[in-house]
């Protein structure tokens, strides 16, 4: 893949979530307990407004929503996650379209070095920290 498609598919992505919709849940803005607009729950009453679709309410979760299938999945960046959980694994990430993930089930020590070895060969890590 070249650099130019890489920064315009980049680019894409930019644009593409620039419009994200945030779908809240019925009522969770009157209601601290519905989850504080975090959470999502299907509108199912006979006369919910929401269901209904009328003027002045959020929208409901739909097929159009979705976004493009080539940028979907991908990290904001435009690269492609790769889930690492040794040093060996990194032999086969591309640092061109590839960012690194550091598995939950690694350890400090082994997230250390895989932190230093992706220094090394120009990989990027998502979950890295300050480390």
């Amino acid at each position: 893949m070249s650099s130019e498609s890489i920064s315009s598919k980049r680019n894409r992505i930019y644009r593409f979530r620039r419009r994200k919709i945030k779908f809240v849940r019925y009522l969770s803005w009157r209601f601290w307990k519905l989850g504080r607009k975090e959470s999502w729950r299907k509108p199912k009453g006979i006369d919910n407004k929401m269901r209904l679709q009328l003027k002045g309410y959020p929208p409901i979760v739909k097929v159009g929503y979705g976004s493009p299938r080539d940028i979907r999945g991908l990290h904001p960046s435009g690269l492609k996650p790769v889930w690492v959980r040794t040093l060996s694994d990194l032999d086969n990430v591309d640092p061109e379209t590839e960012i690194v993930y550091i598995s939950s089930s690694v350890g400090l020590r082994l997230k250390n070095k895989i932190i230093e070895a992706a220094r090394e060969r120009g990989i990027r890590v998502a979950n890295g920290g300050m480390l």
